[in-house]
């Protein structure tokens, strides 16, 4: 006798009465009550709440706002380069300070209105665009994401996780990983001490603030070692705080660390040859 799926297996199979609710519920009633739904709660633009088609995206004006990061792009910092220099194209920044990771990727620049989706998703709970997020992650980091083992979200310290009862690096992995059905480990990284806020910090003193404030966790650390690993992040400023993660990991024995981000802090001069 052939197996049974385990969720047909758990319910038993469907009756020819489940099989017409469950035709008449997805062809008939579902969009009716959607249409209600719609009426009472029209769908908006997630940036500006101007009425649109379809919820959890955005209007055109504001889509046009923002600068998508695409090629060409420095391999290791995926900064956007000027002009194609030809493989491997790498920015003046990544050849005068190599990263501690192997490559990194952003949908955006984080200005205009990924600032305002990213700073409204993190502070003020809303989480519409979620879904939308994790669609450009996977197009962003189509390329790290190929032959990736792990998703690993950059933890948040605990006191900060109670206040904000999220950590939106973990909400964005789990998002992306059911896209792409590549595991989810949000415990694996811990934050073991308090940094104070990176907001107006020089490079060097973000480096120190996150100096030591992370190590993995002891009884999942073995799932490290020989994987291909993709640290997600939802801002990557100066890289401080992913660089000091992938060390973690690195020493871990991770076969590879990358990091995906929706946004970075792109300086003037980091892709100046």
């Amino acid at each position: 006798m052939a197996a049974m799926p385990i969720g047909e297996a758990e319910l038993g199979p469907k009756t020819p009465a489940a099989a017409s609710a469950e035709w008449v519920w997805q062809g008939s009633l579902r969009p009716l009550l959607g249409g209600i739904a719609d009426l009472l709660l029209p769908p908006v633009c997630i940036s500006c709440r101007t009425r649109i088609g379809n919820h959890g995206l955005l209007c055109g004006a504001c889509f046009a706002k923002i600068d998508f990061i695409t090629p060409p792009v420095c391999a290791r910092l995926g900064v956007p380069l000027p002009y194609d220099t030809g493989p491997p194209a790498l920015s003046a920044a990544a050849i005068a300070s190599p990263p501690v990771y192997d490559r990194a990727r952003a949908v955006a620049r984080y200005s205009d209105t990924m600032r305002e989706l990213i700073q409204s998703f993190k502070y003020r709970d809303r989480q519409e665009g979620l879904p939308l997020f994790a669609r450009w992650l996977k197009r962003a980091g189509e390329e790290l994401l190929s032959d990736a083992d792990l998703l690993v979200p950059v933890p948040l310290y605990p006191a900060r996780l109670w206040w904000r009862r999220f950590n939106q690096s973990a909400m964005l992995a789990t998002a992306l990983g059911r896209l792409t059905g590549i595991p989810v480990e949000c415990l694996l990284l811990k934050r073991m001490r308090r940094t104070a806020s990176q907001v107006g910090l020089s490079v060097d003193q973000r480096r120190r603030n996150v100096g030591g404030a992370f190590r993995l966790d002891t009884a999942r650390a073995h799932r490290v070692k020989g994987k291909k690993v993709v640290l997600i992040d939802d801002v990557i400023t100066t890289g401080a705080t992913v660089e000091a993660c992938a060390r973690v990991l690195r020493r871990a024995k991770a076969a590879r660390v990358d990091v995906l981000a929706l946004a970075r802090v792109v300086e003037p001069t980091a892709f100046v040859l």
